[in-house]
């Protein structure tokens, strides 16, 4: 033992254990991992520079060769695109930007035939407003039943000229836009918790909670596996529609401890039964995702009680700061929460919404979550061996843990958030809506290198005739795929080894683990049986491995028998 490396770890004595019911076998989603595509930045087949089902399907290959089960696709609907296709104008039918419905179906089976799953998006909070029903809404004026389908509403003070209340949009500003009517006077106003160009759908009408259960079918007839429901806690609304008050979080997402005007009200339960209805009527069920911003894991949980959905992203975890702490709280308080209501924890560290967490872990670390680098970290110097350092152990910190996973498309890659992306180029709405003081979520939606020393690093093909839709750094001819392929210390291989040993070793997964005792600060290890156990060294100093019989894997080499800081090591008791 070297004399910087602190003494060994203890023998695992059980300290705190998290258990569940063993899933049956035809439960996959429960320790299932998911690749999120963002399809715009995944893949160009036609060399317009936009991503599409063409290049999806060439890459498939590289989905089964890393060894996830699954892909969820962010929404490839027919869109004006304001908000990267979250503004849909149809629920059947593919953007042309992205292929035709064939297209899809096409890709659907041969993901299928490859051993893949694939998941959807449904976005349920609101529509475009270029959907027809909103059309007719315009056109049918005050009163009518096209109106009732959304949330209008006559405006307070003289003339009804202000807003109806005073909520605010997640994208900046207020929450409301007032209409025209068809005989040209100023006329009511309707709600948009996002863009004045997606209008909020009203749930308490019978015809929109019809339609929806229409459009999962619709999908599922098709082979759809399961769906990620975007904005899940959003649907249901207060009635009168009071103002908030000073103690409401108006932020994206965040519903609040004690109630919320607009956010986690009870009412989005009985939406989900009724969804969940739909999955099961199917010989193989389907299932379901949510992304759901809460307060509290335990309001979270009641997402995935056994009549609702099955599943919901652990925001917590993944806005942690790189502090064993806050990790351990997050990973704490989900499987305690979706533990009591027998769910599966569901991990994920970077998303399309997210900083990507290399350039979020390669920053000093605060106190606070982190969502993006504006929170908190905007003027702190990027060191980025440190964040590769820390997003290495991040990624086997994740795949030990019970339950299932979602990799966002790049972090395998070790991809880093582009922060210098120029101003006319940046086209999320956050941009905009602030006034150009958030440059918004662009910097983690760069398209993904594959192959080539310069850009467009195999993005599209040979002679495309345009550039990709975001610019990629040159820097990135050391991360594509094809110069990682290969290359035992790279992230690309990193990953692959986790998720082959994942797939083959009986304790990961679904399961239960076991929080080593006593806890060293700075440290987390956990043992999950039979024959494993996950050892990350968040500390300033080595620490000396605890007795073992055979190293597994390790996301930095391990030396004289120490876990150097900022690694994380897989471990055969």
């Amino acid at each position: 033992m070297t004399p910087s490396c602190h003494p060994a770890l203890p023998p695992g004595t059980p300290e705190q254990q998290h258990t569940r019911t063993p899933a049956a076998a035809h439960d996959w989603w429960r320790s299932a991992v998911v690749y999120q595509v963002y399809i715009r930045s995944f893949a160009d087949g036609n060399g317009d520079g936009i991503g599409d089902i063409a290049g999806l399907r060439d890459r498939l290959p590289h989905l089964v060769d890393l060894g996830v089960d699954a892909l969820w696709l962010n929404p490839w609907y027919p869109s004006p695109m304001t908000d990267g296709g979250y503004d849909v104008s149809d629920y059947r039918a593919i953007d042309p930007l992205f292929g035709t419905l064939q297209e899809a179906e096409s890709m659907m089976q041969e993901a299928h035939d490859l051993g893949l799953k694939v998941f959807l998006d449904i976005v349920p909070n609101h529509t475009s407003d270029h959907h027809h029903w909103f059309r007719e809404a315009l056109a049918a004026g005050p009163d009518s039943a096209a109106r009732d389908r959304y949330i209008f509403r006559t405006g307070r003070g003289p003339g009804g000229s202000l807003p109806p209340n005073n909520w605010r949009s997640g994208f900046g500003g207020p929450a409301w836009e007032r209409v025209t009517e068809p005989d040209g006077t100023p006329g009511q106003w309707y709600l948009h918790l996002f863009a004045p160009e997606q209008p909020d759908l009203n749930w308490d009408n019978a015809e929109v909670r019809s339609e929806f259960e229409d459009v999962l079918r619709f999908w599922f007839d098709l082979g759809v596996d399961g769906i990620r429901i975007d904005v899940a806690h959003g649907l249901v609304k207060e009635v009168g529609l009071p103002d908030l008050g000073h103690s409401d979080i108006e932020r994206i997402g965040m519903a609040a401890e004690g109630g919320h005007p607009h956010w986690d009200r009870d009412g989005v339960h009985e939406i989900f039964r009724g969804w969940r209805a739909v999955a099961d009527s199917y010989e193989e069920p389907r299932v379901f995702v949510a992304e759901a911003w809460m307060g509290a894991p335990d309001r979270l949980a009641r997402y995935v009680r056994h009549d609702e959905l099955h599943m919901a992203f652990n925001f917590d975890y993944l806005t942690a700061p790189w502090r064993a702490d806050r990790l351990r709280a997050a990973i704490d308080t989900n499987l305690v929460a979706f533990g009591a209501v027998g769910a599966p924890g569901t991990w994920v560290l970077s998303n399309h919404d997210m900083a990507r967490h290399v350039s979020r872990y390669g920053r000093p670390q605060p106190d606070e979550p982190v969502r993006a680098l504006s929170d908190f970290l905007a003027d702190k110097s990027f060191d980025l061996g440190l964040g590769t350092r820390r997003a290495r152990a991040a990624a086997l910190l994740t795949l030990a843990l019970p339950g299932g996973a979602y990799i966002y498309q790049g972090e395998e890659l070790g991809l880093w958030e582009i922060e210098d992306l120029p101003e006319e180029l940046l086209q999320d709405p956050t941009w905009m809506r602030s006034g150009g003081t958030d440059r918004g979520r662009d910097g983690c939606r760069v398209p993904i290198p594959w192959s080539g020393d310069r850009p467009p690093f195999g993005y599209s093909p040979p002679g495309a005739g345009a550039e990709p839709w975001l610019p990629q750094p040159t820097a990135w001819r050391s991360l594509t795929v094809e110069a990682q392929r290969g290359d035992e210390t790279s992230m690309l291989e990193l990953y692959r080894k986790a998720l082959q040993q994942r797939r083959a070793h009986p304790a990961l997964g679904d399961g239960t683990m076991t929080w080593d005792s006593p806890a060293r600060e700075g440290v987390l290890s956990f043992t999950r049986e039979p024959g494993f156990r996950c050892v990350v060294n968040l500390s300033e100093r080595p620490i000396a491995l605890p007795a073992h019989t055979e190293v597994l894997l390790s996301s930095a080499p391990v030396r004289d028998g120490c876990l150097g800081t900022d690694t994380a090591v897989w471990l055969r008791p």
